[in-house]
């Protein structure tokens, strides 16, 4: 450790020799180097010119690239149509009625699960069947009929099926929401107008579909007119082979 003499003479060195400004050239050859060499010049820039894209530049600093413009649907977006017969030739048990209200009328909750045959539009086909459930809505009885909410299927044989769901009214056409499908109907959408021909023995759809490729001619026949007195044409009843699609659901 420094002696008290040792202190006092450094201490008295200093004063006696104050520390004057020195020059620029005094100081480098003080501290041994050149600040231009060791310190270079920095120049500024603008503040305007630093982020001459905000957005950019969040883009960038948080996810580290900028990001791409989402591509659109490679799904085709034309509408087909496809129009289907629903028939209840009482031979199927087809509705059951589960009166779960336990009410002697039609009241909310109730369940209806059904299955029906459907022909193709021409009535020259039989296609499959449609399989679901209806569950009761309201009871409206100025319109002597009810309000269900429906979801079932479509189904076509070795095509596939069509899943919709949505309102369905006994008194008054309905349209409701394509939801989905197997086979040739893998990514469909769209909607389906229902149209009550005879309730609940006969019964029109038309399907608008987008998203899927273009529909075999067998599906797509001139439709028959919806009428009361419509029938199956009798091969297409009868089930023979050139009158159905293949491998039917049945």
């Amino acid at each position: 450790m420094a002696s008290a003499s040792s202190l006092k003479a450094i201490s008295s060195l200093y004063l006696s020799n104050p520390i004057k400004s020195s020059s620029p050239s005094q100081t480098q050859r003080l501290l041994g180097f050149n600040l231009s060499h060791s310190f270079p010049t920095l120049k500024s820039t603008p503040t305007h010119q630093t982020f001459s894209n905000s957005k950019n530049f969040t883009t960038e600093a948080f996810f580290g690239q900028k990001q791409k413009t989402a591509e659109p649907s490679s799904r085709p977006a034309k509408v087909q149509e496809l129009n289907v017969y629903e028939m209840n030739e009482r031979d199927r048990g087809s509705p059951a009625y589960l009166r779960l209200s336990k009410k002697e009328v039609n009241s909310l909750g109730d369940l209806v699960p059904f299955s029906n045959k459907i022909y193709s539009g021409d009535l020259e086909k039989r296609l499959g069947i449609t399989a679901g459930i209806c569950v009761l809505i309201q009871n409206v009885p100025e319109k002597k009929g009810d309000r269900y909410e429906a979801i079932y299927s479509f189904y076509f044989g070795d095509y596939g099926h069509i899943s919709v769901q949505g309102a369905y009214l006994t008194y008054e056409d309905t349209y409701l929401a394509v939801t989905g499908g197997s086979g040739i109907f893998e990514g469909v959408y769209g909607q389906v107008k229902l149209k009550q021909i005879v309730f609940p023995f006969k019964l029109f759809y038309t399907f608008y579909l987008k998203g899927i490729a273009d529909l075999p001619a067998e599906l797509t026949g001139k439709p028959v007119a919806p009428s009361p007195t419509v029938e199956p044409f009798p091969a297409a009843k009868a089930t023979e082979p050139q009158a159905t699609v293949k491998n039917f659901t049945n």
